[in-house]
């Protein structure tokens, strides 16, 4: 028999900094982007984290940054993985950047803590239109609110004037100072929607958008790199290959686009081999063992989906097989009979689980959620604007990582498992591999979200 070899060690150092905010729509994400682009057109090795959930950022993150960007937080993913994915990091690159979430104090955990528990400087971007010697004070406030965060260095966004970024400079406390003032640059505005920023790759200048961002940020001083950090860790254990073998086409275009590279990763590494189509382009699905169909934005080409019979009836054809489907939020919606768009229009969807999927023009569900199974305890996230209208009955629910209360549910037919959940794989291999291998699936008694961990 032969002697496992030792998980992996990583230990190194770089510059590294959590470029956060007071709160949401602050300009964080261009920020954090422009920097990425400015040290990689440097000629550094750049690495970039989002923290907390997150499809869209991420995808322009890889693009400022030349790098796969990955999801940290510590319970969805939790605290031995982000400290090995930041000391990885730390080990290959110059520069380790981590992208905040809302408000440096918001949730639990916050942005301020996945600062503690990598050891990283937080460095807020704050909106300083509008305002003048308040700025200092907020930037006071963020300082001081908890002892345990290191915040000396904010940038202002969206200054008026160079007077203006003087009256700034000048309202600083002792101990702080204005590390760089941005004025405002159409390079800067990346168009959003519904759920955030609009996908990379939907924006066909992108790249040249963020050269003239980092060079906006190389004028404006902020081309110096924060302090250095040392950060040490080991890999987590290979997962069990139970997946080797098994073939998983995997939807991936416009409409589904909402893929975690770690899940992705997780999958290969548990043997699988992933084929990836088109259900708005192609016609017929890869040959497969079980189907995943992720989140994204199936209400903005539900004309195209429905048109597309063919791949339709090469979905209804992989369930009638008996073959498992794993549909998540967007992918949900793609399974029910109707999706009704934003202006009420109907359009048939796949029909493997009864009723609509209706456009509600509001948020409908938010947060980090759990789903408990015999097989694990899966974590993850609900982010939707649409709701069900189905008589389906849920085999299960997640449950809110606050309060505990039950929270988005989950429908199978046959083999189809559908939710708006979107889970973190990482969290639960044997869980995973039990719903891509057709396990059937009963809530289960494992420990609930609000059984929290760490933080």
């Amino acid at each position: 028999m032969n002697t496992p070899l030792p998980p992996a060690h990583y230990r190194g150092t770089a510059a590294a900094a959590l470029i956060t905010a007071p709160g949401s729509g602050q300009g964080k994400s261009m920020i954090t982007a422009a920097l990425a682009r400015l040290h990689r057109n440097a000629g550094r090795t750049v690495r970039v984290f989002k923290f907390g959930p997150d499809y869209l950022d991420p995808m322009v993150l890889e693009v400022a940054s030349g790098a796969p960007v990955y999801q940290i937080h510590p319970w969805m993913t939790g605290e031995e993985e982000c400290r090995w994915r930041l000391a990885r990091a730390a080990a290959e690159a110059d520069l380790v950047l981590v992208e905040g979430s809302m408000g440096l104090f918001d949730g639990d955990p916050s942005s301020a803590d996945i600062a503690v528990l990598g050891g990283l400087p937080a460095i807020p971007v704050i909106d300083a239109g509008g305002m003048a010697q308040t700025f200092g004070a907020v930037a006071l406030g963020l300082a001081s609110y908890r002892e345990d965060v290191g915040v000396v260095e904010v940038i202002a966004n969206r200054i008026g004037s160079a007077r203006h970024a003087t009256m700034l400079a000048e309202s600083m406390p002792p101990g702080m100072r204005l590390l760089g003032a941005v004025p405002r640059h159409e390079a800067f505005d990346i168009p959003d929607r519904h759920l955030g920023l609009v996908q990379a790759g939907e924006i066909s200048d992108l790249g040249e958008r963020l050269d003239r961002a980092a060079e906006v940020l190389a004028e404006a001083g902020l081309d110096a790199l924060p302090r250095q950090v040392t950060l040490e860790a080991v890999a987590p254990p290979s997962p069990p290959r139970r997946l080797q073998g098994t073939t998983i086409a995997v939807a991936r275009d416009q409409a589904f686009a909402f893929l975690y590279r770690a899940n992705i990763e997780l999958l290969e590494a548990m043997g699988a081999e992933l084929r990836y189509f088109s259900p708005i382009a192609d016609v017929a699905l890869p040959p497969a063992d079980a189907l995943w169909l992720p989140g994204g934005y199936p209400e903005l080409h539900a004309a195209t989906l429905a048109g597309n019979r063919p791949m339709l009836e090469a979905v209804r054809a992989h369930h009638a097989a008996g073959k498992p489907i794993l549909a998540e939020c967007g992918g949900l919606m793609y399974c029910m009979e109707n999706l009704l768009d934003g202006g009420g229009a109907a359009h048939g969807m796949a029909g493997l689980l009864p009723g609509n999927a209706v456009m509600a023009g509001r948020l409908m569900g938010l947060g980090i959620q759990s789903l408990s199974l015999p097989g694990g305890v899966l974590r993850g996230h609900t982010f939707h604007h649409s709701r069900l209208e189905t008589g389906a009955t849920p085999v299960a629910h997640t449950r809110r990582s606050r309060g505990d209360s039950e929270a988005e549910p989950v429908y199978t037919v046959g083999s189809l498992v559908a939710s708006y959940f979107h889970g973190y794989f990482p969290s639960a291999p044997e869980l995973v591999a039990d719903l891509f291998l057709g396990q059937p699936i009963h809530q289960g008694s494992h420990t609930h979200a609000g059984e929290r961990e760490g933080f």
